[in-house]
């Protein structure tokens, strides 16, 4: 077999078992995620997977964080889309949302469960990337009141709260499976925008 230190390149390794661990359980769930099985599935030592990561609960938060990067960059691009109005780019980011969500269902988990913040169990990088995350939902949140697109009547930080509250809600409902039917997620997704929307925008 090639030896491990000529089978990557520097770097490589880290987000190798990265990708094979959100595999792992998004196939099989985190029950089945184990740091020796992760390097034996890649063709390397445990001592090897142990360099990057020093247990199963960081490389959990390793996957969290991978997740929150995600969903930035495609809240970014979405953001940033000038052919978009403001309401159509609001519309898009609750429909995106929801998608992100259930296609990432078990990362999902991971982002926003128990499984890590309960416990107070994250790491210093999932915290990085996480909070920043939800303090650019506020300033959106913000910029969309600003634009009278969002009730200006509220907090910036009570309004961002209660909009992932709803999308949070409505996304767990889906990820349980509750609700499975298509039309009844987007239609779901449909009442949320309307509800938040100003009274100007009725």
């Amino acid at each position: 077999m090639t030896s491990e230190k000529s089978s990557y390149h520097h770097g490589d390794l880290k987000q190798t078992l990265l990708d094979a661990a959100t595999e792992t359980i998004n196939i099989h769930g985190i029950e089945q995620l184990s740091l020796r099985k992760l390097a034996e599935s890649v063709g390397v030592s445990r001592t090897a997977a142990y360099h990057h990561f020093t247990d199963k609960n960081d490389l959990l938060c390793a996957i969290a964080a991978q997740g929150f990067t995600k969903w930035r960059e495609q809240t970014d691009q979405l953001v940033q889309d000038t052919g978009l109005s403001t309401e159509e780019k609001y519309r898009a980011f609750v429909h995106q949302y929801l998608k992100f969500a259930t296609e990432n269902a078990n990362t999902y988990d991971l982002m926003f469960g128990r499984a890590i913040w309960k416990d107070n169990n994250s790491t210093d990088e999932l915290r990085a990337v996480a909070y920043p995350c939800f303090d650019y939902q506020v300033t959106m949140t913000k910029q969309w009141q600003d634009q009278g697109l969002l009730p200006n009547n509220e907090p910036s930080l009570r309004l961002a709260q209660v909009i992932w509250g709803t999308l949070h809600g409505i996304a767990r409902l889906i990820i349980d499976g509750i609700y499975t039917d298509a039309s009844n997620i987007a239609e779901m997704g449909e009442c949320a925008v309307r509800l938040l929307l100003s009274k100007e925008k009725l």
